[in-house]
């Protein structure tokens, strides 16, 4: 593939060749342009905390304007630091185990750029979050996709089905990429999965990439557990989060990673030479979203799991099959009942055009060397105020009455 600027070639890499533009983002355009409610891509319609706004706006006039340190401002590497000790039960140094980066998507990408050799093996549980296999690619690594058992009933989480797990691994597996609370099916990792994922990666000497960015958003008395604080898993484990979904704050692109120190060295390096840095008067500002209170958490949940029951419920009596989630913000569906025919790009155009609504098709968090995953199925947020979903629910009543 060549394009032509001024008389001469351009030669685009055959690895971004292999890449078609992100789903989700073209169904927020797509959104755009029928004038439906958007429940594609998992942002806010509402705004971030007040207080988070005016640490932003004292950090610029306070002078944060130019570079931090390149893997992090001192005071944001401290209060990540503790959280992590308190919160997720990982002990770790802001000198020498965190890098902060350019949201969760670059602390990915240079996690795997920093640790993954060309030819390395790299497992993905999937279906996944779409910038997975395409961080992989762009490493030099061969990705591989292990496929979550398929459920039996539509209150069922997704599983891991272990022994099939197990055949996964092998000489040439270098890591695991996992993420909990899970994008798109609201999965929470149990105790047993992860213990399962640690004792394969000790095994078969790999590392997990683990991304953690709905952390605090969890249902039904659902409890998030880091394999980054597992003992058998400190020097193996690069755990990846951020401010996006948590406070509301997807634009300010604010991430970080904990590693152990050989780790975090490497990861400091390509960070450096990607980003150079996060915005320093954010980095400010996330430090004061650290400092909200326990109720904040608390009150984040019980929102969240009012606009989860809300859409689920309407989804369901439209005839939608969902998978009830138990984390992060978003619904898996089966659409087979109401549409036999169509596939789910096709479903998605025509909810998008006919009923004002957007989503997500299923195929697009599927990567799997030809494949197609996810054909009857699609994801929608419920990131959105309740007056948005309830908009949302109409428009799809409406459309399949």
């Amino acid at each position: 593939m060549h394009l032509r600027s001024g008389g001469q070639e351009a030669k685009i890499s055959r690895k971004a060749g292999q890449f078609t533009e992100s789903v989700i983002r073209e169904m927020t355009r797509l959104a755009n342009k029928f004038g439906a409610v958007n429940l594609a891509q998992g942002f806010p319609d509402f705004p971030c905390p007040a207080e988070l706004k005016e640490a932003a706006s004292s950090a610029v006039f306070d002078d944060y304007n130019q570079y931090s340190i390149t893997w992090g401002a001192p005071e944001l590497r401290d209060a990540i630091a503790a959280k992590e000790r308190a919160y997720n039960r990982i002990d770790c140094d802001p000198e020498k185990n965190i890098v902060v980066t350019c949201g969760t998507t670059e602390g990915m990408v240079a996690s795997q750029l920093a640790i993954l050799d060309p030819g390395d093996e790299l497992i993905i549980i999937s279906p996944h979050y779409e910038n997975y296999a395409p961080d992989a690619i762009i490493s030099g690594a061969r990705p591989k996709y292990f496929v979550l058992s398929e459920r039996r009933d539509k209150d069922e989480e997704f599983e891991i089905d272990e022994e099939k797990l197990k055949t996964e691994f092998g000489p040439n597996t270098r890591g695991i990429v996992i993420n909990t609370p899970h994008n798109p099916t609201g999965k929470v990792f149990s105790m047993k999965d992860l213990k399962l994922i640690a004792d394969l990666c000790n095994d078969y000497d790999a590392v997990c990439f683990t991304d953690e960015i709905y952390e605090h958003i969890l249902y039904d008395g659902a409890t998030h557990l880091s394999i980054g604080s597992f003992s058998s898993m400190q020097d193996r484990t690069v755990t990846i989060s951020g401010f996006s979904k948590t406070y509301s704050v997807t634009g300010w692109r604010v991430g970080y990673t904990i590693a152990s120190e050989k780790l975090t060295n490497a990861i400091k390096k390509v960070h450096d030479f990607l980003t150079v840095g996060a915005p320093h008067p954010l980095q400010m500002a996330c430090v004061k979203a650290l400092s909200l209170p326990e109720s904040y958490y608390e009150s984040l949940r019980k929102d969240y799991q009012r606009k989860r029951n809300l859409l689920l419920s309407s989804l369901e009596d439209i005839g939608f099959k969902c998978v009830k989630p138990r984390g992060a913000y978003y619904i898996w569906c089966d659409f087979s009942e109401l549409d036999k025919t169509s596939n789910d790009v096709e479903f998605c155009m025509h909810l998008v055009e006919k009923a004002r609504v957007a989503g997500v098709p299923g195929s697009s968090f599927f990567f799997l060397d030809g494949k197609v995953g996810g054909r009857k199925e699609i994801r929608f947020t419920f990131s959105k105020r309740i007056e948005t979903l309830q908009a949302a629910c109409e428009r799809l009543k409406s459309s399949f009455a």
